[in-house]
């Protein structure tokens, strides 16, 4: 409310209000991410990942691409330009994905301009689960860091080192603005 009266202060001195009457039914608005959206949003992606695993099995590639098209269209800020993606299984010179077209490729293959993309998310996925070490709120941004554990058709799980930062947007979608995955270290 400090903020409020304050903003009614300036206005009143500049001569722009006259009365209290102007902020009895003021709303405050929020665009800080919550833990909970967050969370959300994670699920969403890994339940994204586990249906175009699906919709390549039942539908082919054609299918896993539009699915894929809209699952990069709602998790992914590429509409609010370059994302800083840096898949798992991407080498050198193409690790590093700023455009939704190379994000396209490494999930789904296909591309001649990524020669090297089998489609990460084409590998059977059944299930995927987030484990977070740190979750790191600020205003309408988000870091997390932790794992990532995929589990296949046949039981098998693969855990991935993850590193996301989202933004909410004007709209008020929690978005991935940065994916950054890597293998654990194993000595």
């Amino acid at each position: 409310m400090k903020n409020s009266s304050l903003v009614r202060a300036t206005l009143v001195s500049a001569g722009l209000v006259f009365s209290g009457a102007a902020f009895a039914n003021t709303a405050v608005v929020s665009s800080n991410i919550t833990e909970a959206e967050v969370l959300k949003a994670q699920k969403v992606w890994g339940d994204a990942v586990v249906q175009i695993s699906k919709d390549f099995e039942a539908g082919g590639l054609e299918k896993a691409k539009k699915t894929t098209k809209a699952a990069l269209d709602k998790t992914y800020a590429y509409d609010m330009g370059p994302v800083l993606f840096k898949p798992t299984l991407a080498a050198i010179p193409q690790n590093i994905r700023s455009t939704e077209e190379g994000a396209l490729s490494y999930y789904v293959g296909g591309n001649k301009k990524f020669p090297n993309d089998s489609g990460f998310a084409l590998k059977g996925w059944r299930s995927v689960e987030s484990k977070n070490s740190v979750i790191h709120l600020n205003g309408n941004t988000a870091l997390t860091m932790g794992n990532v554990s995929f589990t296949d058709k046949n039981g098998k799980v693969t855990t991935v080192d993850k590193t996301w930062g989202y933004v909410k947007d004007s709209a008020g979608n929690v978005k991935i603005v940065l994916h950054h995955s890597s293998l654990p270290y194993t000595n």
